[in-house]
């Protein structure tokens, strides 16, 4: 397998860190990621889904606008600093680039505010989809942005 490529974009919001992690931990991801990013898409819908998202090792398939479909994994939950999760089982246009994908939220004070910082450790498919992940991290931080810039409307509002 190649080597992994990490890839992380952070916000501060006028909120606690444990409002914070409250809220974004739950949040449906349709609500959160609603809008196309140049090739990434938004998420549609969530499937098999537990009732509550907050157990190690719970999973759900996440189902991406057009076509694609993500699995998911709980891996850690540490209120109210953060959680981690695993991605894999990627179909659509994604899976020819990316094997596995290691995420996390983390959320640290900032003085008054929160730091949100929301990291993507990507593991391409083979060497070649290595080679695209220069400008595919470019676009995903641009994504992130988007997402953050979503997450304080919603947290704020």
């Amino acid at each position: 397998m190649p080597p992994p490529t990490v890839v992380a974009q952070s916000r501060t919001i006028p909120v606690s860190v444990e409002y914070a992690y409250d809220k974004t931990l739950p949040m449906p991801m349709p609500t959160l990621f609603r809008h196309w990013y140049g090739p990434l898409p938004p998420i549609k819908q969530i499937r098999d889904e537990p009732p509550s998202w907050d157990t190690v090792g719970q999973t759900r398939t996440i189902v991406l606008a057009g076509t694609g479909t993500l699995r998911e994994q709980l891996t850690r939950v540490d209120p109210p600093h953060g959680y981690d999760y695993r991605i894999t089982g990627i179909t659509g246009p994604l899976a020819p680039l990316v094997g596995v994908i290691e995420g996390a939220w983390r959320f640290e004070p900032a003085g008054a505010v929160t730091k949100v910082t929301w990291q993507w450790t990507i593991t391409p498919r083979t060497r070649a989809a290595q080679l695209a992940m220069p400008p595919f991290t470019f676009v995903w931080r641009g994504y992130a942005r988007s997402a953050l810039a979503e997450l304080e409307k919603l947290l704020v509002a």
